[in-house]
């Protein structure tokens, strides 16, 4: 069709598309008018009030049917974690060659309602130059399947990476409508689509097999896709099983997906196709999400809170495998083993209910793999820090570059470590199996009959308990402070983490009061100083580690040692008016803590 006679929004898009990907642009009358139908049923505006990231329910996925796909009933999701209307699905990396022995494995075969659905679907992700939808959380691409164009809004949940809102309505041509989507987006950002026109950013080449697998605990679209994904000159394959809940238990993903591990390698991700596409676009590292503060109701029961806790745990821990695997960025290994310690010490809370057969397997197996993270965060840590501060401060001192080149094939092989132990079966299995005892709530079975009671109380009464113990614990190993030796404020260290990890869970429920803002502010302010002292033992170790290999860089690291006994000086005044700040800071579960 003429370029004049598109909508202002997609004639400039038009062009991008065919530079990107080639895709022919055709008119389809029929096609525009059901996309004005389905724009006038079912949706509702959203006030200005909700959040830019979660839209209302009641128009999620408002168009189920509409690709075509064998219909399915609305999630009736279970547990209360996710609401109906909202996709919740996982992806398994697979190898390309292996596809179809997945497809043909015993749980599909003997659970699928028939063979399923084979499509071939090309899609074109669009945002504006300055990637406002992908800063907020929010993708928009249009999908050619056969004749007939889709586009679909989506949009993240904030505090749960599995679930997305989706909204999608025909359009005539593979070019988007934005005002067919402007009910969809927050209204702050309506204005920048409109003044700033939509341009491809990348586009989906996916051969999918869809089926829907019928399991006890609930039924499952299971997809699997093979293709690619293109921006420019760049290209990424893409070969997944996407498992996606349309009824039941979210743990049903979880039973499927074990399953699928028992038949052959698959990897667990929480990465999309358009997460990967816009990091291809940009040449970048996968983005990496720190966890976000955990909201929880002064009145939530312990059994709730507890699946809230361990659910964030998780989601951290799968947002950053991406990241820790591609190795570009260091902040990727820090944040999975970060996500590992919050686990560890979220499973270490739920001892104080009773004996849990499971904790001490899930625990094991997150040491595990935290063990396989250590020397890659600490060559990190000297190679990107410690290292080039130090030889920019002292020009003069010979040996630096020959110890750079040590730390690279040290860092490297740390790296390699990493890659291995993510591609072992036994993190996929952990992983999964932990993913599932969440969503089915595993400890009630764990738990002796007379303690079921206790998963029922406020767990606001549990909180007071454990963080007493916690932060008594902590003054415990901080006494005589000034005189303590080096093993001693590293144990003083580990109990301050510790304490904040276990603040981060359970000092929500006292709400965002400014005694709890102070207290998290002073014990940030310790674990940064103690770990800061940290530091120096670690630069000792790597050094002892290495040996003979250090002989032509004696000099730099003799400056390494010099620069860093110096530097501590500062750091322990710095550390004992620290702790002395933390010590008068009122805890805020107790009482006479200020509102």
């Amino acid at each position: 069709m003429p370029e004049s006679d598109l909508p202002t929004p997609a004639k400039a898009s038009t062009h991008a598309v065919h530079e990107l990907d080639n895709v022919p642009a055709t008119q389809d009358n029929k096609r525009a008018e059901e996309s004005v139908a389905s724009k006038q049923h079912g949706i509702t505006e959203p006030s200005p009030q909700e959040s830019p990231k979660i839209l209302p329910e009641e128009s999620q996925r408002h168009t189920a049917q509409s690709q075509g796909d064998d219909p399915t009933s609305e999630p009736r999701v279970q547990n209360g974690g996710h609401p109906p209307g909202s996709e919740i699905e996982l992806k398994l990396l697979v190898d390309a060659d292996r596809m179809a022995d997945f497809n043909a494995a015993p749980i599909i075969a003997t659970n699928a309602r028939n063979k399923g659905t084979r499509k071939h679907l090309k899609s074109v992700y669009y945002d504006t130059p300055k990637r406002t939808l992908r800063q907020n959380g929010l993708s928009l691409r249009v999908r050619q399947n056969g004749t007939r164009f889709v586009q679909t809004v989506k949009a993240e949940f904030a505090d749960d990476p599995l679930r997305r809102g989706e909204w999608e309505a025909n359009v005539p041509s593979i070019a988007p409508d934005v005002e067919l989507a402007m009910p969809f987006i927050p209204p702050k950002l309506r204005s920048d689509l409109r003044r700033d026109p939509l341009e491809a950013v990348f586009t989906a080449d996916i051969h999918r097999h869809a089926r829907i697998v019928e399991l006890p605990s609930g039924t499952i679209e299971v997809a699997f896709d093979q293709g690619s994904l293109k921006s420019g000159n760049q290209s990424m394959s893409v070969s997944e099983i996407e498992l996606e809940l349309k009824g039941g238990s979210a743990s049903a993903i979880y039973d499927l997906a074990l399953r699928l591990a028992d038949h052959g390698q698959v990897r667990p991700s929480i990465r999309s196709k358009s997460a990967r596409g816009y990091d291809l676009a940009a040449n970048a590292s996968p983005a990496l999400r720190k966890p976000r503060k955990l909201r929880l109701d002064p009145a939530i029961s312990l059994d709730e809170a507890f699946a809230k806790i361990l659910r964030s745990c998780l989601h951290h821990l799968l947002g950053s495998l991406a990241a820790a695997e591609d190795g570009r960025d260091p902040e990727g290994v820090h944040q999975l083993r970060v996500s590992l310690r919050r686990l560890r010490a979220a499973l270490d809370l739920m001892r104080s209910v009773g004996p849990l057969s499971n904790l001490d397997s899930f625990r094991s197996e997150a040491r595990w793999l935290a063990q396989n993270l250590s020397a890659a965060r600490d060559w990190d840590m000297f190679q990107r820090g410690t290292l080039p501060t130090i030889a920019r401060a002292c020009p003069s001192v010979a040996g630096f570059d020959a110890l750079e080149q040590i730390a690279e094939n040290c860092r490297s092989a740390a790296y390699q470590k990493v890659r291995l132990a993510l591609a072992d079966r036994r993190c996929s299995c952990f992983l999964i199996g932990l993913g599932g005892w969440i969503e089915a709530r595993g400890w009630r079975s764990d738990v002796a009959a007379e303690d079921l009671g206790r998963l029922a109380e406020p767990a606001i009464n549990f909180a007071g308990r454990i963080l007493s113990d916690q932060y008594a614990r902590v003054l415990k190993r901080g006494r005589r402070f000034k005189s303590l030796p080096a093993e001693k404020l590293h144990r003083l260290r580990l109990a301050a983490k510790r304490l904040r990890y276990v603040g981060d869970f359970l000092l929500p429920l006292y709400r965002d009061r400014k005694s709890v803002r102070r207290f998290s502010r002073r014990l940030a302010d310790l674990q940064e100083e103690l770990g800061s002292f940290n530091d120096m033992a670690i630069t000792d170790s790597l050094f002892a580690e290495l040996g003979g290999e250090l002989s032509q860089s004696r000099t730099a690291t003799a400056a390494i040692a010099g620069w860093q006994a110096h530097a501590s000086i500062g750091v322990e005044a710095r550390l004992r008016n620290t702790w002395q700040d933390f010590r008068k800071t009122k805890a805020p579960w107790l009482r006479g803590a200020e509102g």
